[in-house]
């Protein structure tokens, strides 16, 4: 007897699903994003350069990138349900570990550490659950689902701003961890899809053994050979720049903002706004993907390349409301990038491919998440001005724009040459008839 995944519904349970893993996007990424906001505290509580504390911000990222394969490698030999629950445990002891406040190096074990594989066996298999729900609404659905950290940003925003002002840093951390418990509740919601057999041999039972769930050991292995495809090569390539750009704005804005005399509740509402701008971003470009009016990449090109632009002006605001009218446009723009980056993959790879390539994209891009903090942490430092790290998240993306251009003249290089074989083959079929 053969089993095979079913065809994806495009719709009914797929938005449980989705749902779910719009509460996933809320509580690992809009967790990261609004790590800014204690950044001033822990650098104040343990006097250290900027640098040093940055740290803490990079090992999260650079866990939740670099364990990208172990939770794919776990989704294909067990299910997304377990591998979630699994990932909400770690992250939820990572915040509350954290909150004992043992040393700055503790807080790299804890919060880098515990809560970046945490975000990671959460977020992997969360995106992957999406993506064989949907077909058609693929696109739509996952804007919809990465909402989910636009959404619970605007409220972590002034919420965790309250935590810190009455429990201190390390109680806002406590009553995060157990906020975090809640990815359990969700991945227990994320039901595997049905197996179909094979029409050569029906089981006994019928109905009922044709409706169950996945066996844990599936046929499926991680695919690293996908690294040797030219179009997936120079994407990686476009995810390391893209990331090493990405994590600068949110660690920096707050006390780029402070830097000119801002009052505290100011910049966290500059987050908040930007959250925003950033679900507007993700709902409007999935919608435009999803009508197909162009190429994904075509579009993604166009989007991180505005973005980068934005963020080498964004330095030139002196006042909170030019620094709010960027960091609405880098909201927005960010938005666009993060509802189609992913399932661009999709376009290089088949769907059997996509857990393996999206694994292998996570891993190679912790370097640019691993690098771009601390890098412009140092800048900072070493110029005592802000405006540095927002001039090397802008390059960076600018940069990685380029990349994506080529793999696009890859992608249809292939594409065109695949219908002129096909077209042959079909020449030759019909000669012969």
């Amino acid at each position: 007897m053969q089993s095979r995944r079913a065809a994806p519904p495009d719709g009914g349970y797929g938005w449980v699903v989705v749902v779910s893993a719009f509460f996933i996007m809320g509580l690992t990424a809009a967790v990261l994003k609004n790590f800014g906001l204690f950044f001033l505290d822990i650098q104040s509580h343990f006097g250290v350069p900027t640098s040093t504390t940055s740290w803490v911000t990079s090992t999260t990222i650079a866990v939740f990138h670099l364990g990208a394969p172990v939770a794919s490698v776990l989704t294909l030999q067990f299910s997304q349900r377990v591998v979630i629950i699994v990932g909400g445990l770690l992250a939820a002891s990572g915040m509350l570990l954290a909150s004992l406040d043992l040393s700055l190096p503790w807080l790299y074990l804890t919060l880098g550490v515990l809560q970046g594989m945490g975000i990671s066996l959460s977020w992997i298999p969360a995106n992957s659950m999406v993506s064989h729900y949907f077909v058609r609404w693929r696109p739509i659905a996952y804007a919809i689902a990465s909402s989910g950290e636009c959404v619970f940003a605007v409220m972590f925003s002034p919420f965790f701003q309250w935590l810190i002002e009455m429990y201190s840093w390390q109680g806002a951390l406590l009553i995060i961890g157990g906020l975090q418990l809640n990815l359990c509740v969700c991945g227990a919601l994320m039901r595997p899809l049905e197996t179909a057999q094979s029409p050569l041999q029906e089981p006994k039972g019928g109905l009922e053994r044709n409706n169950g769930p996945l066996p844990p050991k599936r046929k499926v292995i991680f695919q690293c050979s996908l690294m040797r495809k030219p179009e997936l090569f120079l994407y990686i390539l476009f995810a390391i720049f893209a990331a090493a750009g990405f994590f600068i704005p949110p660690l920096f804005l707050v006390p780029f903002a402070s830097s000119l005399g801002m009052d505290q509740y100011w910049p966290a509402s500059i987050l908040s706004v930007l959250a925003l701008a950033d679900l507007a971003g993700r709902l409007i470009c999935g919608w435009i993907a999803n009508m197909r009016l162009m190429r994904n990449l075509q579009l993604l090109t166009m989007v991180v390349t505005l973005l980068g632009v934005v963020l080498l002006l964004l330095p030139i605001s002196h006042n909170y409301w030019a620094i709010l009218v960027f960091a609405s446009l880098y909201g927005f723009l960010f938005g666009c990038v993060v509802a189609i980056h992913v399932t661009s993959i999709l376009d290089i790879v088949t769907l059997e491919g996509f857990d393996s390539a999206l694994g292998l994209f996570m891993l190679f891009r912790s370097i640019g998440g691993f690098v771009g903090p601390p890098a412009a942490g140092w800048l900072v430092d070493e110029t005592n001005d802000y405006s540095s790290a927002f001039y090397l998240s802008g390059l960076c993306l600018t940069l990685s724009a380029v990349f994506v251009v080529l793999v696009d003249r890859l992608v249809q290089r292939r594409k065109a040459v695949e219908y002129e074989g096909h077209q042959a083959i079909h020449h030759e079929d019909w000669e012969a008839e």
